[in-house]
């Protein structure tokens, strides 16, 4: 598997390289962002909330199937499970209703929170249940912050942790750098241009932090 930080909560998530590989989109974000939107070719793309800088799925080439919503889907052996969670930590008063999507690829679960605004509740962390790698916004404000962030960690328990939705060069958005969630981890993290990783590499004892580059 790979795994490509397209920047903001968009993931490239790829069983293979070359024309017979499945391409798993999150969160397509606009130019509106400051970022370079994604224009590529597309399996499957995962929408955790209606908002621009989620839910630019026309951006993408191909006949994707597009996710927005909670359920279990099968898609080109691909499970993908949505449920619903919220965008703030007033039940969505303030901003709505976020879908947390687990993907099933090539026998390592992935888990994107979206745009989580609160420490998960029993009917989120039992779809969650044996994550590998999880992919948690950090940079606060419209989203968990740092200290929030590693509380859901913690909940979740997953042998990898990839921050996302944080401050990065170009960004628009006035949100915390990713320096904060990695003090609160308290994990030297690793930096990675793109993570390839099989089932069997996955760490077996200590949770592993990766940053990606963007």
């Amino acid at each position: 598997m790979l795994i490509t930080w397209i920047g903001h909560s968009c993931f490239k998530i790829q069983d293979k390289n070359g024309p017979d590989g499945i391409v798993v989109i999150t969160d397509p974000f606009d130019k509106k962002v400051g970022l370079k939107p994604p224009a590529f070719e597309a399996n499957i793309i995962t929408v955790s909330h209606d908002h621009d800088d989620h839910n630019n799925v026309k951006s993408l080439r191909g006949n994707p199937f597009v996710i927005d919503s909670a359920g279990e889907y099968d898609v080109k052996g691909v499970s993908v499970t949505g449920v619903e969670s919220y965008h703030d930590n007033k039940q969505g008063k303030e901003r709505g209703l976020n879908i947390i999507y687990r993907i099933e690829l090539e026998d390592i679960s992935i888990a994107h929170l979206g745009d989580l605004g609160h420490i998960l509740e029993n009917k989120q962390l039992e779809v969650l249940a044996g994550t590998d790698i999880l992919l948690v916004p950090v940079g606060g404000k419209y989203t968990l912050d740092a200290k929030q962030a590693v509380e859901v960690v913690s909940q979740v328990e997953p042998r990898i942790v990839i921050p996302m939705h944080y401050k990065v060069p170009g960004l628009k958005f006035d949100i915390d750098g990713v320096d904060k969630f990695i003090k609160e981890m308290g994990i030297n993290p690793t930096e990675e241009e793109k993570l390839k990783i099989s089932k069997k590499d996955l760490p077996q004892e200590d949770m592993e932090l990766v940053v990606m580059k963007v």
